[in-house]
């Protein structure tokens, strides 16, 4: 089962980082078909949240077919994002593992890490584009 957690941080609307969150879950097969996620009760008792957060992340997942409610029973994932490339997922996150490794032994901290990360990303995306 997942659990949510939340990133005061990040400028991302609470109940957008729940949904990102199961998605990302979805993509890296650590939620499948039929997998319950968490009770709206649990979420806000973990996230300290109003519950209409939590309800309106798991509407917005109904809505793109992700995951469906059963009145009294819970919210189920009826759909997943894996795909071809979950199996070199492995390999690639041993990678990005070690990348990490050495990032912090050059004593670059989360926030520079993330910083250069995603600004390597863009950069390489937007040239692979041009």
């Amino acid at each position: 089962m997942i659990e949510f957690y939340l990133d005061g941080k990040s400028g991302v609307s609470p109940y957008l980082q729940l949904v990102q969150q199961v998605r990302n879950a979805l993509r890296l097969g650590l939620l499948h078909e039929g997998d319950q996620l968490p009770t709206v009760k649990d979420v806000v008792a973990l996230l300290a949240i109003n519950p209409n957060t939590v309800l309106k992340a798991y509407r917005e997942l109904e809505h793109e077919g992700l995951a469906a409610a059963r009145p009294g029973v819970g919210t189920f994932v009826t759909r997943t994002l894996t795909d071809a490339s979950l199996a070199a997922h492995g390999p690639l996150r041993q990678d990005l593992r070690r990348w990490l490794a050495e990032a912090r032994r050059a004593g670059l901290d989360d926030e520079s890490i993330e910083a250069l990360f995603m600004t390597t990303f863009r950069t390489a995306f937007q040239e692979d584009i041009a």
